[in-house]
């Protein structure tokens, strides 16, 4: 028993040791945030995120092939809408805009770290971790926790997709995008027809 073991790590040392001689870098994550930029700064952010392999879990969006397209949340789709109506509430923020696609979702958050409510609610030690990534953490928790009893399958793709939002033209073309998301549903690049 002893020896399969020593033998099963000795295998994989040479199968890494020849990997790194190669110079084959195993995979690595590319990060997705802005090096060095402070995510807990006033301002806009557009963010998105996705369902695991773009399932369609939270919308049917029906007669999309004629003028009006009508965006009808599943009771997944309604978990989420729950959650983001809480998320002002509980984070100091502002969602003025987002839109609950069947496999993704997208949000205008606008952070207000002027008010006063968020030094009483919150520590110093937890301004380590962005108010962006708590609020995506913290959708994504609870919203998992609302569909485990009946969706098992893993529900959320890993990270999610930021921008700054930088001056009042890129605010009103993200707003405009989500605002016509429903309608380009087909000519999304994130469309898929595959359901839950």
């Amino acid at each position: 028993m002893m020896l399969s073991i020593r033998l099963k790590a000795r295998f994989w040392l040479i199968i890494l040791t020849k990997l790194k001689s190669k110079n084959m870098d195993l995979p690595k994550r590319k990060p997705t945030r802005l090096k060095g930029y402070d995510y807990s700064q006033n301002g806009a952010y557009f963010v998105t995120i996705c369902t695991h392999n773009r399932k369609c879990l939270f919308s049917n969006i029906v007669g999309a092939i004629h003028e009006s397209p009508e965006n009808q949340l599943t009771q997944y789709g309604e978990f989420v809408k729950q959650i983001i109506e809480i998320l002002s509430g509980r984070f100091n923020v502002v969602i003025p805009k987002y839109v609950i696609m069947p496999n993704h979702l997208h949000l205008i958050i606008e952070i207000d770290n002027d008010n006063e409510k968020r030094a009483i609610r919150e520590s110093p030690l937890q301004y380590n971790r962005s108010v962006i990534d708590k609020l995506v953490g913290f959708l994504k928790m609870n919203v998992s926790k609302k569909m485990h009893s009946i969706y098992r399958d893993k529900i959320w793709q890993r990270s999610y997709h930021d921008h700054i939002i930088r001056g009042e033209k890129d605010y009103r073309e993200i707003w405009e995008y989500i605002d016509t998301n429903v309608q380009r549903w087909e000519k999304d690049c994130f469309y898929n027809v595959e359901r839950s």
